[in-house]
């Protein structure tokens, strides 16, 4: 338990101190970013840290390890209200297999409406509009009662433009699980492999061509801890993130005596950290309170979002009803999103 404590300790250091220090690390956008913002109230206002979240049916978008931890078969449902036009959903259905198996299946939809458009002169054409979409589908296997295992499947589809054909892609994620102690369990997920976009922009005329957009490769490292008989959770977690971006360089030569422009593509590769972290107090039973805190980028001063959210449970006959709200303030907008999420245990 000692060595645990400590982990737990320098865990915690080490995020004070990434916070409180810049870190010279590019904090570009890259594709599917709506799709990392978290799945809906509850994950969200504990910082999205719940990669070892293996006590509180975490969704198994975080973990695909969480899929036969699920606390029988439930429906949740989120809708999240941002600034600037922009919408955000989630839905989610998930349920235990036998006893040593589970499953989820769900859906994020994000969105920005109201974009001006306007001609090559400057005049306003027509209202345009943003949609992007990640399903999910997560399966796992419990192996023993303190180790499970699981695989989940993404399908991203992205619609940004009227005349140019919407991006498709696929992206693989894998998860494992373990409770190590009686309080401290732990996880470790492989996100987005294989996913990336491809956009055809020639038959937009002009200068158009086809560009790769590859999502970026993240492992995550969780750590959860349980007190206080299980009414007071910790959680926290590590992101390694590697990100590939293509350079394309044109440089004016001499061969003989003309001039031409050649050009030359390079892949870089980019990797940074970020933390995350929250905590759940149960002061009584169906309530309980959260707060939590997300590194979004790596100018930690800039870019961290503080949360915090509550749930209210309630019995009615054979059915349970969760009813949870959550606030993020957001670092780079400056405004606030609000995230509501009703889930019904059948």
């Amino acid at each position: 338990m000692m060595v645990f404590r400590k982990w737990a300790a320098l865990f915690a250091m080490c995020f004070f101190v990434h916070v409180c220090f810049h870190a010279q690390v590019s904090m570009a956008q890259y594709a599917g970013s709506f799709s990392r913002i978290g799945f809906g109230a509850r994950g969200i206002s504990l910082g999205n840290g719940l990669a070892g979240d293996t006590r509180s049916g975490t969704s198994p978008y975080y973990n695909p390890a969480f899929a036969p931890l699920v606390a029988g078969q439930n429906i949740e449902a989120s809708v999240a209200s941002l600034s600037f036009d922009r919408s955000l959903q989630f839905l989610q259905l998930s349920a235990p297999l036998q006893t040593k198996a589970g499953f989820a299946l769900g859906l994020i939809h994000a969105s920005v409406s109201d974009i001006d458009g306007r001609d090559n002169s400057g005049f306003h054409t027509k209202n345009l509009s943003v949609d992007e979409y990640a399903g999910f589908l997560a399966f796992g296997l419990k192996f023993s009662n303190r180790i499970s295992a699981g695989v989940g499947l993404q399908m991203f589809r992205t619609d940004l433009f009227d005349g140019l054909t919407p991006a498709n892609s696929i992206g693989l994620d894998f998860g494992f699980a373990a409770q190590v102690a009686d309080n401290w369990s732990l996880g470790l997920v492989a996100d987005d492999l294989l996913a990336r976009y491809s956009w055809d922009s020639s038959d937009l005329g002009g200068s158009g061509r086809t560009i790769t957009d590859s999502f970026p490769r993240r492992i995550r490292l969780g750590v959860s801890t349980y007190q206080l008989k299980g009414t007071l959770s910790f959680h926290g977690e590590v992101e390694s993130r590697f990100s590939s971006v293509r350079t394309e360089t044109r440089t004016t030569r001499i061969f003989g005596d003309s001039p031409a422009e050649t050009s030359e593509e390079k892949t870089l590769v980019d990797q940074e950290f970020r933390l995350r972290a929250g905590t759940e107090y149960i002061p009584l039973q169906g309530f309980a309170v959260r707060v939590g805190l997300e590194q979004l980028g790596s100018e930690a001063l800039d870019s961290v979002r503080p949360s915090f959210g509550f749930k209210g449970e309630q019995k009615m006959g054979e059915l349970t009803i969760r009813a949870e709200y959550g606030l993020a303030l957001e670092a780079e907008s400056g405004g606030k999103m609000h995230l509501f999420s009703i889930t019904l245990f059948l």
